[in-house]
């Protein structure tokens, strides 16, 4: 058996055939793999080495796809389209981080708002045209009714729209009786002085201070109809008692004056600076055509 040899013992014109002989075995291998694609193969002698070269020529195949040439207008209006997307979309975000902003800042005024609100100014009380517990005098069956002719006939529609006026919620800084012991008057008082807050006893006028308070306690009461409970107001004296009662305490109220007003005289109703009580009925007796008004001042 012959014995191979080794790469140093080969000549330079062997390598060089060998090298070549390689060389083909490559291309063969290509130009195979050129047929079973599907392309046409031109074989021409190679100047250089004496060997044969392939050009590939490529022919269209039917059931291959053509190749994609690029479109580059197409390209670029798709480029500006997505620019203009992605402008719109930093827009959008930039206005949806303004309005939260705004909201933010809103939210802010309200909490701050809500924790340091604005002193309500309470809203003054509509002053009574004409003074409390006027009526008919009474028949002798005893019928009577509210004396409507004493009221101004334009303003007949507003007093008759406050005749309904609910009461305020009770308090235990409300009167709740009063008594005063020269007349025998010892009757409850109820918050209103209107025709039916009357029928029960001796009304408040909602709005009035409380007894005890700085202000004025207006009181008003029929002298000669529902239990005549201020008949005998004008038989008090400067120095007679005038109790009231609340839940808590009682307050003793000294007379100072007795007057004779007419019915407009609203004024006597005025709130004071110092805690006194008003008392009011219609007199004299059985006629009503004026008013009888008793003031007292706080004893302590």
């Amino acid at each position: 058996m012959a014995r191979r040899k080794a790469p140093q013992d080969f000549s330079v014109d062997e390598l060089r055939r060998l090298l070549i002989e390689k060389r083909r075995g490559v291309r063969r291998e290509r130009l195979e793999h050129f047929r079973q694609t599907g392309r046409v193969l031109t074989v021409a002698p190679d100047a250089a080495d004496g060997l044969e070269f392939a050009r590939v020529v490529d022919t269209p195949d039917e059931s291959s796809e053509p190749l994609q040439v690029p479109e580059t207008k197409r390209r670029r209006m798709l480029d500006r389209l997505l620019f203009a997307i992605e402008v719109f979309a930093v827009i959008g975000l930039a206005g949806v981080l303004l309005s939260g902003l705004g909201m933010l800042r809103d939210l802010n005024k309200e909490v701050a708002a809500a924790l340091n609100p604005v002193t309500p100014t309470p809203t003054p009380l509509v002053m009574a045209v004409v003074l409390p517990s006027g009526h008919t005098p009474p028949d002798a069956q005893g019928n009577t009714r509210p004396n409507d002719a004493e009221i101004p006939e334009n303003l007949r529609p507003m007093v008759q729209s406050l005749a309904n006026i609910p009461a305020p919620t009770p308090s235990i800084e409300q009167a709740i009786r009063i008594q005063i012991p020269a007349i025998q008057i010892d009757a409850p008082v109820v918050q209103g002085v209107g025709w039916e807050q009357l029928k029960k006893g001796v009304g408040q006028l909602i709005g009035s201070a409380d007894p005890g308070q700085s202000g004025n306690v207006v009181l008003s009461a029929h002298n000669d109809v529902y239990g005549e409970l201020f008949r005998y107001l004008d038989k008090l004296q400067p120095g007679d008692q005038v109790i009231l009662y609340t839940q808590q305490r009682q307050y003793v109220y000294i007379v100072d004056r007795t007057q004779v007003v007419e019915p407009t005289a609203v004024e006597v109703m005025a709130s004071t600076g110092a805690p006194t009580v008003t008392l009011i009925s219609c007199y004299p007796y059985l006629i009503d055509n004026q008013r009888i008004v008793v003031f007292a001042r706080l004893q302590n």
